[in-house]
């Protein structure tokens, strides 16, 4: 029961808008939406695995970034396990190579890639639509450098990554992964 996230009521807004420059403002680099692709079971892969990857590279690439870039993430870890297999669809791991990350502490709140220092849905909950607004929300206070005791201490480019669905036959719905940066 503690390996999975509790489905929680919540919602959510983001303002987007072209034009306007202060000291807040947050740059959107880059943006990318990918859907599932039917699952044929033949694939080594976990679930979601190929959806994550397309969304992380296609994200990567309209920001001209590489995935060492990114100081500080947000991830859909509705499980325990997606943590890791992200970070390996990411390309911040190799695959097999993800839960080495944690140990080492690579991934921790005072690693090189803080992933999740909001605790992630396994802390707060996964209200399901909103899920990807709140993960934009940590993102965005760590930027600014409005964390508070979740502050991570490299904060200039953060990415967040939300997939969701299981619709039968489908290796994920769709995944979004988005690019941020001061």
């Amino acid at each position: 029961m503690l390996q999975c996230c509790p489905t929680t009521d919540g919602s959510g807004a983001i303002v987007v808008g072209a034009g306007r420059r202060t000291s807040r403002d947050i740059l959107v680099e880059s943006s990318a939406m990918v859907s599932g692709r039917p699952w044929d079971h033949r694939n080594d892969d976990v679930w979601g695995f190929s959806c994550v990857r397309r969304a992380g590279a296609q994200a990567l690439a309209e920001a001209g970034r590489s995935i060492e870039e990114i100081n500080v993430f947000e991830v859909h870890d509705a499980f325990t396990i997606g943590e890791i297999t992200t970070l390996e669809a990411l390309g911040v791991a190799e695959v097999g190579g993800g839960g080495e990350l944690a140990v080492s502490g690579h991934t921790a709140r005072s690693g090189p890639q803080p992933v999740n220092p909001s605790g992630g849905l396994l802390s707060r909950g996964h209200p399901l639509g909103a899920t990807g607004t709140a993960q934009l929300a940590e993102i965005v206070w760590q930027l600014r450098g409005d964390a508070g005791r979740r502050q991570v201490r490299r904060h200039e480019v953060g990415m967040v990554e939300t997939m969701g669905g299981g619709a039968a036959g489908m290796d994920g719905n769709a995944c979004v992964v988005t690019v941020l940066s001061t």
